[in-house]
């Protein structure tokens, strides 16, 4: 078997090339443009679903409060805990006349630009039925964001 010889004017390659780099720094680039803003999306998404669920689990404790006789109820009486995604304070208004209670919480703390300002809002009648609405900046977040069971 014969050994190949390189000669003088020959040349080993080592390593990439500009242009080799300069076509995966373009490839990355393209990815990113693309993975980003599905990223933020998702979390956007992600937080409006957990506001969402945070302020829903109050519905069974204001149930308990109500079925006790107890109109009166302040926050700490459903152990309201206040979310990292809103700074102000969410509030619980029961209307007497019409035995119907409000939850109302505003997403403007740790919450995404997209969301923020946001309001949550449970309405319940005095027949017990929950509706829940979302208020916010029109066209300031997607359809697809709106968790189920809210308009």
């Amino acid at each position: 078997m014969k050994k190949a010889r390189m000669g003088i004017h020959q040349r080993v390659q080592k390593g990439f090339t500009l242009i080799e780099l300069m076509i995966v720094v373009a490839i990355i680039g393209i990815l990113a443009a693309i993975a980003i803003p599905q990223y933020q999306d998702y979390v956007a998404k992600s937080q409006l679903n957990r506001a969402f669920g945070e302020t829903t689990a109050y519905k069974t404790a204001i149930e308990d409060q109500l079925n006790q006789g107890n109109t009166g109820f302040v926050a700490a009486d459903i152990g309201y805990v206040q979310s990292s995604l809103s700074t102000t304070a969410t509030t619980f208004v029961y209307t007497a006349a019409t035995n119907s209670v409000k939850v109302t919480a505003t997403l403007d703390g740790a919450a995404n630009s997209a969301i923020k300002g946001t309001t949550i809002t449970l309405d319940r009648t005095g027949a017990g039925a929950w509706t829940c609405v979302l208020g916010s900046k029109p066209g300031s977040f997607k359809p697809a964001w709106i968790p189920a069971g809210c308009t």
